[in-house]
C-alpha cells in the first residue's frame, strides 16, 4: 500500500495534506524507466500545476471579476469560495470514483473535465453562471490532485519515493508563486477569462501524455456500495452553510427570511448528517477518526489555520487594490514571493519531519504565522511595496513547517487501510474551512471598515475645522462641491478599510497562537529514521 503521510504540496494558496487516493493502487507495477518516466513525470505535474494555478491565479483578479460582471469585490470572491466548497465535497469520493473506475482513467477524464469547465468559466458573462462553472470545475478537480500523486509514486521505485514526492512538491508550491504573477500580468495586459483559457492546451497536454503512458497501468476496479443519502446530507449541509455566509451581508443577516431558511437547513442537515455517518456501514467520511485524538486535534488545527490563512491571502489582494491604488499586477508581485522560502525549506522538513518532533516544528510554524501577520496589522495607507513584501517573504518558511509536521501528526499512527478515509475526511474538513475562512474574512473586513468610517466621522462637522478646510482646498483645486465631498468621503474610507484590514490581520495572528495549545493535545509520532521520504514510501 501507498501510506503518505508528509506529501508537500499547496492547494489554493497553502500547500494541501496528502491526498485520500494515495492508498488506492492496490499492487506495485513495474516502475517506469527512462523518457517514460520523464514524460510521465511531467504529465502528472502539469496537471498538478494547473490545477493549483487555478486556486491562486484568480486571487487577484477578483476586482476585474466584480467590475465586469456588475457586483462588489466581496461578491466576486464567491468565484472562489465556490470552487473550494465543491472541490472539499468532491475530495472525499475520489477512493470510491477509483475503485469504481481506474485511477488512470478517473485521472484522464478528470483533467478533461477540468478543461471544459476552465472553459466555460472563461465565456461565463455574469456572476450566476461563472460561479456554477466554478462549483463545476471544483467537482471535477477533485480527483486531480490525490490521483497525481499515487500515479507518480507507482512510476518510480521504492527506494526513490522520496524523489518523486520531491518533485511533486516543487511542482504544488512553485504554483502560488507563479499563480499571481500570471495572474495579475494576464488580468492587467489581456482579459481575466485568459485566467481560465491557459488551462485547455495544459490540460489537453497532460491528459494525451498521461493516457498514452498509462493506459496499460490501469488499476483493478469493483463495484463498490456508495453512500448517495450520506453524500446528499453532506452536499445540504455545507451548500447552505456556505450560501449563508456568502449572501449574509448582502442581505442583512438574519433579519432576512433566506439566511434564516439556509441557517436552519444546514444545522438540521448537519445533525442528520452526522447520526447518519456515525451509523452507515460504507460511510462517505468516516467521522469514528475523530476518535483518535491525534486525528481530531491535528485536522482541527489544520483546517482553523488553512481558515485563518486563505482568508487572509485572498483580502490582501483586495485591500492592495480597492485602497492602495495597485494594479493586478502589482499585487500579484507582493503575493508570488510566499513560495521562496517554501520551495528551499520544503525538501529539509520532508527529511527530518520523522527525526524530529513534528509538534515542535508546527509550533514554530504557528508562531511565524503570528509574527507574519503581526506585522501585516501595523500597515498604513503609506506602508510602501517593501514593507508588504516583508510579510509575504517570512511566511513561506511558515507554510513549509507547517502542513508536512501537521498532516504527520494527524495521520500518525493509523493502518495504512485506514489512510485514503483519513486524509480524506482531513482534506475535505481544511478545503471547507479555506472557503469559510474567505467568506468570513471578507465579511468581517467590511463589517469592520463600517465600524471606523463611523468612529472617523463622528467628530467632523461640517463648515468647521479640518473638514471644511479639506473642502476648501479640493473646491480650490477645481473640483466641485459633490466631488470634493466624495473625494473625502473616498480617504475616509481608504483609512477605514485599512484600519479593518489590521484588524483582521491582528485578530487572526492571536488565533494562531491560540491553536498552538492544540497541537500540544496530540501524542508525538514514532520517530522515523528515514524522515518523510520513507514514511511516504509504498510498501
Amino acid at each position: 500500500m501507498t501510506s503518505t503521510t508528509s506529501a508537500p504540496g499547496l492547494d489554493g494558496a497553502g500547500p494541501s495534506a496528502p491526498p485520500p487516493a494515495a492508498a488506492a493502487l492496490p499492487s506495485r507495477p513495474e516502475p517506469l524507466k527512462g523518457a517514460q518516466l520523464a514524460l510521465g513525470t511531467l504529465a502528472l505535474s502539469l496537471a498538478t500545476f494547473m490545477n493549483v494555478l487555478d486556486s491562486s491565479i484568480a486571487n487577484v483578479a477578483i476586482p476585474a471579476i466584480s467590475g465586469d460582471v456588475g457586483v462588489s469585490p466581496s461578491q466576486g470572491t464567491w468565484v472562489i469560495t465556490s470552487f473550494g466548497v465543491a472541490n472539499a465535497i468532491s475530495v472525499p469520493l475520489t477512493g470510491w470514483l477509483t475503485q469504481r473506475f481506474g485511477a488512470v482513467r478517473l485521472f484522464t477524464i478528470s483533467v478533461l473535465l477540468f478543461v471544459l469547465t476552465s472553459w466555460l468559466c472563461g465565456f461565463a458573462s455574469s456572476l450566476e453562471t461563472l460561479v456554477l462553472f466554478r462549483v463545476l470545475q471544483g467537482l471535477v478537480a477533485g480527483p486531480m490532485i490525490p490521483l497525481s500523486q499515487t500515479l507518480l509514486l507507482s512510476s518510480y521505485p521504492p527506494s526513490r519515493a522520496g524523489v518523486a514526492l520531491a518533485l511533486w512538491g516543487v511542482t504544488t508550491l512553485v504554483a502560488p508563486v507563479v499563480g499571481p504573477l500570471l495572474g495579475g500580468w494576464i488580468t492587467d495586459n489581456i482579459s481575466w477569462p485568459w485566467i481560465f483559457y491557459i488551462n485547455v492546451p495544459v490540460g489537453l497536454l497532460s491528459a494525451a501524455m498521461t493516457w498514452s503512458i498509462y493506459r496499460s497501468r490501469e488499476t483493478a476496479t469493483r463495484k463498490l456500495p456508495i453512500d448517495s443519502i450520506g453524500l446528499a446530507l453532506l452536499v445540504l449541509w455545507v451548500g447552505a452553510l456556505q450560501l449563508m455566509l456568502d449572501r449574509g451581508k448582502e442581505l442583512d443577516w438574519f433579519a432576512s427570511g433566506e439566511i434564516i431558511t439556509m441557517a436552519v437547513l444546514a444545522v438540521v442537515s448537519l445533525a442528520v448528517f452526522l447520526v447518519w455517518e456515525l451509523t452507515e456501514a460504507h460511510p462517505v467520511v468516516d467521522l469514528r477518526l475523530f476518535k483518535r485524538r491525534n486525528f481530531a486535534a491535528g485536522t482541527v488545527a489544520l483546517s482553523i489555520a488553512y481558515g485563518l490563512f486563505f482568508g487572509n491571502v485572498v483580502l490582501l489582494p483586495l485591500w492592495l487594490q480597492q485602497w492602495l491604488g495597485y494594479t493586478s499586477t502589482m499585487a500579484g508581485m507582493a503575493l508570488a514571493p510566499v513560495g521562496i522560502f517554501a520551495i528551499v525549506l520544503t525538501p529539509l522538513v520532508g527529511r527530518k519531519v520523522g527525526q524530529w518532533d513534528p509538534r515542535m516544528m508546527a509550533t514554530g510554524a504557528f508562531a511565524v504565522f503570528a509574527l507574519v501577520l503581526w506585522m501585516r496589522s501595523q500597515f498604513t495607507t503609506d506602508t510602501n511595496f517593501v514593507h508588504i513584501l516583508v510579510p509575504t517573504l517570512i511566511q513561506g518558511a511558515a507554510m513549509a513547517f507547517f502542513f508536512i509536521p501537521l498532516t504527520t501528526i494527524t495521520l500518525s499512527g493509523l493502518a495504512p487501510e485506514r489512510i485514503p478515509a483519513a486524509a480524506g475526511l482531513s482534506n475535505f474538513v481544511r478545503i471547507t474551512a479555506g472557503a469559510m475562512g474567505t467568506s468570513i474574512a471578507t465579511t468581517l473586513w467590511d463589517n469592520r471598515a463600517s465600524l471606523h468610517h463611523a468612529h472617523l466621522t463622528e467628530g467632523l462637522v461640517q463648515g468647521q475645522g479640518t473638514f471644511a478646510l479639506t473642502l476648501q482646498n479640493l473646491q480650490a483645486a477645481g473640483l466641485s462641491h459633490e466631488q470634493a465631498l466624495a473625494q473625502i468621503n473616498r480617504l475616509i474610507d481608504q483609512q477605514a478599510y485599512t484600519r479593518a484590514a489590521d484588524d483582521i490581520f491582528l485578530a487572526s495572528s492571536v488565533l494562531f497562537l491560540v491553536l498552538i495549545v492544540l497541537i500540544w493535545l496530540t501524542k508525538r509520532p514514532a520517530a522515523q529514521a528515514g524522515g518523510a521520504a520513507e514514511a511516504s514510501g509504498a510498501h
